[in-house]
Parts: structure tokens; sequence; C-alpha cells
């Protein structure tokens, strides 16, 4: 699982996020809560400046130590992107490209079914008398 980077110990105290901020160090800010706007700043807990390593997730953990995982997707597997031309992409390229992109995430609206040509209606109260009168014979 996770491996300790650095034994900080830190106690965390209510309504305050930790992080570790750029440089490496534990900050904290104000949460926002109910609504409020929170207070704009940050304040280092501890410096400790960790050099971070590519493909792994740093974090607070419950002891207030700096722990590292492994990610489950690293940079490393991005490899299969998608190769570009070898000519240089000039303004004009660029902005027929986008318009692709655009026209392409349009969806074009259903296309509606053809019903076939519609019969008139027979008439109901032939139809009942029918009905009746077979009825009647069975009796």
């Amino acid at each position: 699982m996770a491996t300790v980077v650095e034994k900080t110990g830190i106690t965390r105290e209510k309504g305050w996020l930790y992080f570790i901020d750029k440089a490496g160090d534990i900050s904290r800010a104000r949460m926002a809560r109910g609504g409020g706007k929170a207070q704009k700043g940050r304040q280092k807990v501890v410096k400790v400046g960790i050099e971070r390593e590519a493909g792994f997730l740093y974090f607070i953990d419950k002891k207030g130590n700096i722990a590292k995982v492994k990610m489950k997707r690293s940079t490393k597997r991005r490899s299969t992107a998608r190769k570009t031309t070898s000519r240089p992409r000039t303004a004009a390229r660029r902005k027929t490209g986008t318009k692709r992109k655009t026209a392409a995430k349009r969806k074009k609206p259903a296309a509606r079914k053809k019903t076939a040509a519609r019969r008139p209606a027979k008439r109901k109260t032939a139809a009942r008398g029918k009905a009746k009168r077979k009825t009647a014979r069975r009796r």
C-alpha cells in the first residue's frame, strides 16, 4: 500500500484543509462552511521540501505523516498517443481543425420514422352489428 516518506506527526484542527503544496511542504487553508466565503491565504504548517517522483500520489495520512502510493494510471502509459503530421500547423489549419471538432460535437436531430399511408377508418357501427348477429346465431 502506501509508504511513509516523511514522519511529521501533525495534528489536524477542525475546519482546516491540509495539503502538500508545490514546494513539498504541508500547508493548510480554511474550509468554506455553510455557504460562507473561505478566508484567502494559506498557512505553512511544516516545512519539509519533498522531492516528488513521477507516477506517485502524495498525501497526508491519518497519523499526520506524508505518504506516497503508486498511481494506477501513470503518465508513462500514454505512449499510444496519436502521431501528428510532419508539417507544422499553420493558423489556417488550426481554424479548420476546430471547425471539424465543433461540427462533430453537434448532435444531428433524430430522423423521423416514415409512417405507412393511413387507410380510412372503418365504421364501428357496422362491425358491431355483425358481431351481435353472430352471437345471436350461436344461441
